[in-house]
């Protein structure tokens, strides 16, 4: 047990020697790997991004961003600036990476997953964003030892004339699909960190994600009726059909095997729709953080709404659960 003990710490001190200054790469340059890269490089990380071919060409050497920064004051701060950006279209074991950030929907994740398993090396894989199979096979053949997953919690868009404009809260959130705890999510910390980010963790990251993409399901569902998330901004009742939605699928999430007494505070909204619906428009109204993130999706057919109504329906139907409100929502999808 001592020589175990050893190696642990052994690890966790290399760990955290290399976070002083790490190589990261962004996969891809969309909206969170843009928003976190800023952060990340600005504080004094080599931050990189992966993407296909040609597009290098296509973004440019920068991007400008318009970002509202909760973390600088409590009243936030509006942040404009010019992002250079650095970009790569290969990726080799010995590029040697200490941190890679996977941040794609979640019906991109297998293929993402099998992209980079041979190209990794010993980097740690953040897994950011949305999952709805079993964490661990969505992200075969990755090794399992070398991944973290977790939630950004930033969003926004891109304008027509390339400008990033979205809103950076002061947290992420950071857990692994079991219980059990492992040095890599040192690595993952720390870069936050030294962001200025607090990451928050969970001890059941499956369930929470699981839960995440229910809430997500009723938001996209309640779009589709009204043309986008943007539509719902200030307005109380389509938040409040939104929340409903999601809580449709709680039994989804039982028959799952969530165990959702562990997450009273996650289930807050879809628990007490109406008075969480009133303050959400209260905030999208009168905070400019807190609109910001709906405000660029206006599109309720998008990839991504699409797959997760989608994905939602299928898994209740398969489980032999009614969602009546998700169905009626499917049915008006194109």
């Amino acid at each position: 047990m001592e020589i175990v003990s050893i190696l642990s710490q052994v690890e966790t001190v290399s760990i955290l020697a290399k976070a002083c200054a790490m190589k990261i790469l962004m996969f891809g340059r969309g909206v969170i790997s843009t928003i976190y890269g800023q952060a990340l490089a600005a504080a004094g990380h080599d931050v990189e991004f992966y993407v296909r071919a040609g597009r290098a060409d296509q973004y440019g050497t920068h991007v400008e961003t318009d970002i509202i920064d909760s973390r600088r004051s409590f009243r936030n701060q509006r942040v404009r600036k010019t992002f250079a950006t650095t970009f790569r279209d290969s990726l080799e074991p010995s590029d040697a990476f200490d941190l890679v950030i996977l941040s794609v929907g979640h019906h991109r994740l297998t293929e993402a997953a099998t992209f980079l398993a041979p190209r990794i090396g010993n980097a740690t894989v953040l897994v950011f964003g949305n999952i709805w199979d079993e964490p661990l096979t969505a992200i075969t053949p990755l090794p399992a030892d070398q991944v973290v997953f977790g939630f950004p919690q930033a969003g926004g868009g891109f304008s027509e004339d390339g400008e990033l404009r979205g809103a950076l809260f002061h947290s992420v959130i950071v857990g692994r699909a079991s219980e059990a705890s492992h040095p890599r999510e040192l690595i993952v910390r720390a870069a936050f960190q030294q962001a200025g980010i607090a990451v928050r963790e969970e001890a059941d990251m499956r369930g929470w994600l699981f839960i995440h993409f229910a809430a997500d399901a009723g938001m996209f569902a309640q779009g589709v009726h009204g043309g986008g998330l943007a539509s719902m901004i200030g307005n109380r009742q389509a938040l409040r059909q939104a929340l409903l939605t999601g809580r449709e699928l709680l039994p989804v999430l039982e028959a799952r095997g969530v165990r959702l007494r562990r997450h009273r505070r996650a289930l807050v909204p879809m628990r007490l729709p109406a008075p969480v619906a009133a303050v959400m428009a209260l905030a999208t109204t009168l905070a400019p953080i807190a609109r910001v993130s709906l405000a660029a999706h206006t599109d309720p057919f998008a990839t991504e709404p699409r797959a997760i109504l989608g994905d939602a329906l299928f898994e209740a139907r398969r489980l032999g659960i009614s969602v009546p409100r998700l169905e009626a929502a499917w049915r008006a999808v194109p």
